[in-house]
């Protein structure tokens, strides 16, 4: 067997493997990738405190699949805020919709993504909350990409996110290797983990190597992440996400 065939097998090989993860969760997920938006469940999941019980200041980060088919591979992301003594929560995200992808809007912080459930990835309270707050708000304000959305490799929901999170010191949130476009830098190809307990290198979000305390390592290929995370003793497939003996969330902030 000529080496040309030899590499070309191996491609395939490895390219079988990248999309392993979305082809089991096609085969045993539940997810309706056949429902209309417009009737999608929007209910809160009861994740975060109410209001009216909570008065402290809070930050809260919140994963759900996607919606429709994306789901199979990926996960959407936003953040939630609530200073203290504030009547209500302030949700923070990127959509595809819309000229103005960046929606800051009063809301539940938990509510379902159009039919798939929300999982907490970060809570944070009391006085490190209140000290986060104004720095996230101004890191939303000065998003680089407020009028572009690419689902994939990005920027989208998960680049605002890890964004968000890089901008502002002390928000140290590992976010899940199924958030697709958490890698991407834009013009850049080096960076700081979100978690900043890291670094990474990517190349516009389709091929990069990423190694952190918090995140364990990742290879990112086309978009899809795998590896493994020593911290919580588990690995890391595309589509399916962390499995392990730990759960690495929800991460808790002193």
């Amino acid at each position: 067997m000529s080496r040309p065939v030899k590499w070309g097998l191996r491609v395939l090989v490895f390219l079988a493997i990248l999309l392993s993860g979305p082809v089991f969760m096609v085969a045993c997920s539940n997810m309706d990738t056949s429902a209309n938006w417009r009737d999608a469940d929007r209910s809160s999941a009861g994740l975060a405190p109410l209001v009216t019980e909570s008065p402290q200041a809070l930050v809260q980060v919140y994963g759900a699949r996607a919606f429709s088919w994306r789901g199979y591979f990926a996960i959407h992301t936003w953040i939630a805020t609530k200073p203290e003594g504030a009547d209500s929560y302030t949700v923070h995200e990127v959509t595809g919709w819309g000229s103005n992808k960046v929606r800051s809007y009063r809301s539940l912080p938990d509510r379902a993504w159009y039919g798939a459930p929300p999982a907490l990835l970060a809570s944070i309270s009391g006085e490190t909350a209140a000290r986060l707050i104004p720095d996230i708000e101004q890191a939303v304000a000065d998003y680089p990409y407020p009028h572009t959305y690419e689902a994939w490799p990005g920027p989208n929901s998960n680049t605002f996110v890890a964004w968000i999170i890089r901008q502002v010191p002390g928000l140290e949130v590992n976010l899940p290797n199924t958030a697709i476009g958490k890698d991407y830098l834009g013009n850049g190809y080096v960076a700081e983990t979100p978690s900043g307990a890291g670094y990474q290198l990517s190349a516009g979000g389709y091929i990069g190597i990423l190694a952190g305390v918090r995140e364990g390592l990742e290879l990112n290929v086309l978009g899809l992440s795998l590896g493994v995370d020593p911290r919580h003793l588990a690995i890391k497939l595309p589509g399916v996400g962390s499995l392990g003996l730990l759960d690495p969330w929800p991460q808790t902030l002193p």
